[in-house]
């Protein structure tokens, strides 16, 4: 019991750690509300509020999965650690770099690599790869709306 505990911790501190590092590092850049904004975009308070719910469930969903693989897949630990990497360049690659248009491309294969690994998870666990639903959804919702921001600036 107190060793899942634990690894239920770690699992949901790392996603959470990095999208707060993520976080720190591009926050002197964010420039979102000067941007010219397609309709339904959400006010700039949401995204932390989103992406800390988001990370959660990140990791309830890798921690249900690590504690029901007991083949031990290692190319799905792969697929799950490289969105998550995948994911906190694309803040940076939009943000810092203001790459608008490679940055719709990084977020397709974002996407690309969260559908990969819901699969993988659904195959060991079921919730857990249920859990990751509404971040495909989000990250949809941020295609939308990076596709928007780069046509209208």
């Amino acid at each position: 019991m107190k060793k899942d505990l634990k690894l239920l911790i770690i699992s949901v501190a790392i996603p959470l750690v990095l999208g707060f590092l993520t976080g720190i590092i591009t926050r002197p850049f964010i420039d979102y509300e000067q941007l010219i904004q397609p309709p339904l975009a959400p006010p700039s308070w949401l995204f932390p509020v989103m992406w800390t719910i988001l990370y959660i469930l990140m990791g309830i969903s890798f921690y249900l999965t690590l504690k029901n693989d007991h083949d031990l897949d290692i190319d799905t630990y792969k697929t799950y650690f490289l969105q998550l990497i995948v994911n906190c360049f694309w803040t940076i690659v939009f943000f810092i770099f203001k790459w608008r248009l490679f940055s719709i491309f990084w977020l397709i294969l974002l996407i690309y690599l969260i559908v990969k690994m819901m699969i993988k998870f659904y195959r060991i666990n079921k919730i857990g790869g249920l859990l990751q639903i509404p971040y495909l959804l989000w990250c949809l919702f941020a295609l939308y709306l990076n596709i928007g921001i780069y046509i209208l600036n």
